[in-house]
């Protein structure tokens, strides 16, 4: 008997009013080809036409398109197994928080638990609300701490602002967070090909970081158009020392808590030096750290070695052989709450082979 695949799983995030109540109800009446089983609080959230309902109990109901409506009675993991143990057919699953959930434990539920098995995080969503968001930072740590952790940012109810406001916005966020995908939104509307099955928290397969993007390189498209995606960092191209990141350009606001820094390198480094000093970071940092990924240029192996961490747990492997004429570039992005980014990059500097 073959094992099965783990049933992607996309957790849904934003604070209260950013519009994760009408991004499910857009989503439940979209043909995207998936018997989601969509995870929430509690089902008067939700519009449910009656004519679509096939089937319901106290804390599930099914639609003819075939996706199921639970509702989590207090906790996440018990309302998954309730799932399983009921045998009900669904090949993804859709987790809604809270308003005011910070995603971190809800992450680690896919890492540490039995869960893992049979799921597998496929990515964050966060939608943030353009009216409201720069005052929501200013009265709690949740909308940063969501915005960190984030695969996928909808900037929602982008006609509501001046596009002056939205471009800056959108230059915070990206601030924050150097690795998520930015989609400007109007009414939650978005592809699901968009935020379903991105695999963005998979270690094997194609893994690649996008380089900054300045703010003069920045598009403006209409909404559900990438402002930012994770593209193949192209060979063959001369930087300077400001592009590699070890200059004064760091990437981030000074005023925020919560940043995002990208370093990037082309000559080898020293694989014990590496391992000794994301160990430490580890120890170190690990709390801070919301996000890490990178891939490394090790000297003496023909392959790339990428990782990826939520916090403290971390994953490093060897990746593909290195492509006939590629540059062999070291790229590594953290993201986190008041990081010493300086000492992160001069550790970074140590691992250099001399």
């Amino acid at each position: 008997m073959t094992k099965k695949d783990p049933i992607p799983v996309t957790v849904l995030t934003g604070f209260l009013g950013a519009g994760k109540t009408t991004l499910l109800n857009h989503l439940l009446s979209q043909k995207h080809g998936y018997r989601c089983a969509i995870i929430i609080n509690e089902f008067g959230a939700i519009s449910i036409d009656n004519q679509l309902v096939v089937g319901a109990d106290e804390d599930i109901i099914e639609l003819n398109n075939g996706c199921l409506c639970c509702r989590v009675r207090g906790d996440l993991i018990r309302s998954l197994e309730d799932l399983f143990r009921k045998q009900k057919r669904f090949d993804y699953v859709l987790v809604e928080t809270t308003g005011l959930a910070d995603p971190g434990p809800i992450i680690h539920t896919f890492r540490a638990t039995d869960l893992a098995e049979r799921l597998r995080l496929d990515g964050v969503v966060t939608l943030v609300d353009a009216r409201y968001f720069e005052k929501e930072m200013q009265d709690g740590p949740e909308p940063a701490a969501q915005v960190a952790f984030a695969d996928v940012i909808l900037l929602n109810k982008a006609d509501l602002v001046s596009p002056d406001d939205l471009e800056r916005l959108e230059g915070r966020l990206r601030k924050m967070n150097t690795l998520a995908a930015i989609y400007q939104t109007r009414d939650s509307r978005i592809d699901p090909g968009r935020i379903f099955n991105i695999k963005a928290r998979e270690i094997s397969g194609p893994f690649s970081i996008a380089e900054p993007v300045r703010p003069s390189h920045a598009h403006h498209d209409q909404s559900d158009h990438p402002h930012h995606d994770h593209a193949h960092v192209e060979s063959g191209h001369d930087h300077t020392e400001e592009e590699h990141g070890l200059a004064d350009d760091h990437h981030h606001h000074h005023d925020e808590s919560i940043s995002s820094f990208y370093i990037s390198e082309e000559r080898a480094l020293d694989l014990k030096k590496v391992e000794t000093w994301l160990t430490e970071i580890i120890r170190d940092l690990g709390s801070q750290i919301y996000r890490s990924k990178g891939i490394l240029h090790i000297k003496g192996q023909a392959k790339r070695v990428v990782f990826q961490g939520v916090q403290t747990m971390f994953d490093a492997r060897p990746d593909r052989l290195w492509n006939v004429g590629e540059r062999k570039l070291s790229q590594l992005v953290f993201i986190g709450k008041d990081l010493d980014e300086a000492k992160v990059r001069q550790g970074f500097l140590d691992c250099i082979v001399t």
